[in-house]
C-alpha cells in the first residue's frame, strides 16, 4: 500500500530539510575560516619567500618569514612611510601584511590620497632586499606576484608569479622556475629613468630590461609584463626617496 503526503506535508518538509542543511553549511563555513584564513596567509608568505629565492613549505613557511622578514612597510602615493611593523611591533594603523594591493590600486585611480601600499624587507646573508607585491590580468583571469629587488632599488633578484585560471602547458608557465630565472639581474631604471622590464617574444637576453615571453601565450606574457611595469610605477616614489 502506498502512503500518499499531501502538499502541505511535502512543502514543510522540504522547507525544514533546506534550513537543516543551511545550518550545517553556515555552521561549517564559520568553523573552517580561521583555518582558510592561516592556510592563505602560509600561501602568500611562502609566495614571498620565493620572491628571494628560499624554498619553503607550508609547515615552515611562517618560521622562515618570522626570520627573514622582519620589516613590512606601508607607504602612501608620495612614497612616504605611513605605517610599519618591525619585528613583531606594529607602528601605525594597519600592519602592511593585511593590505589589499587591489584595493588600494583602485583608490589610486580614483585619485584617493588615503591609499597606501604594502613592501616587504628581507634581510638574507646579510643583504637587504625590498619585495613590492604585484596584481593583474592573464588571458582567462587574474595573475599576481612579488618582485624583490636588490637594495639599490633597481636590481631584480627574484619573482614569483601565479595565477587563477591560465592554460596548462602555456600561460600556466609563468609559475616555472625556467620562466622565472630570466628575470634574475633584470633592472627596472635606466639611469633614473624608469623602464620596468618587457616581456617579449626572441627577447634579447643582454637587453637588461627584457625577459623572453612564452611560447604559445602571447596574451599571458603581455598580461605578465602589463603587471610589472602598472604596479611598480605605483612606487617609483619611495624608490626614488629610497636611493636618495
Amino acid at each position: 500500500m502506498k502512503t500518499k503526503f499531501s502538499n502541505k506535508y511535502i512543502f514543510i518538509y522540504s522547507a525544514v530539510l533546506v534550513i537543516v542543511a543551511a545550518v550545517i553549511l553556515a555552521v561549517a563555513a564559520v568553523g573552517l575560516k580561521p583555518f582558510q584564513e592561516k592556510n592563505i596567509r602560509v600561501e602568500k608568505k611562502q609566495q614571498l619567500l620565493s620572491s628571494v629565492n628560499i624554498s619553503s613549505n607550508a609547515k615552515n613557511a611562517e618560521e622562515l618569514y618570522n626570520k627573514y622578514f622582519t620589516k613590512e612597510y606601508a607607504i602612501n602615493i608620495k612614497g612616504d612611510i605611513v605605517s610599519s611593523y618591525v619585528n613583531g611591533k606594529l607602528n601605525g594603523k594597519i600592519r602592511p601584511f593585511d593590505i589589499v594591493i587591489k584595493d588600494q590600486f583602485e583608490k589610486i585611480k580614483k585619485g584617493d590620497m588615503s591609499a597606501c601600499l604594502p613592501v616587504y624587507e628581507c634581510e638574507k646573508d646579510g643583504q637587504k632586499y625590498y619585495v613590492i607585491p604585484m596584481i593583474g590580468n592573464g588571458l582567462w583571469g587574474g595573475i599576481w606576484g612579488n618582485v624583490a629587488l636588490k637594495d639599490d632599488m633597481k636590481t631584480i633578484v627574484g619573482v614569483n608569479f601565479d595565477h587563477k585560471s591560465e592554460t596548462p602547458g602555456l600561460g600556466a608557465e609563468i609559475t616555472t622556475s625556467k620562466f622565472q630565472n630570466q628575470f634574475k639581474g633584470k633592472t627596472i631604471f635606466e639611469e633614473n629613468n624608469f623602464t620596468s622590464v618587457t616581456v617579449e617574444k626572441r627577447a634579447d637576453m643582454n637587453n637588461p630590461h627584457k625577459v623572453d615571453a612564452l611560447s604559445g601565450a602571447t596574451l599571458t606574457s603581455k598580461g605578465v609584463s602589463n603587471m610589472i611595469d602598472k604596479c611598480l610605477r605605483f612606487y617609483i616614489p619611495y624608490f626614488n626617496s629610497m636611493k636618495k
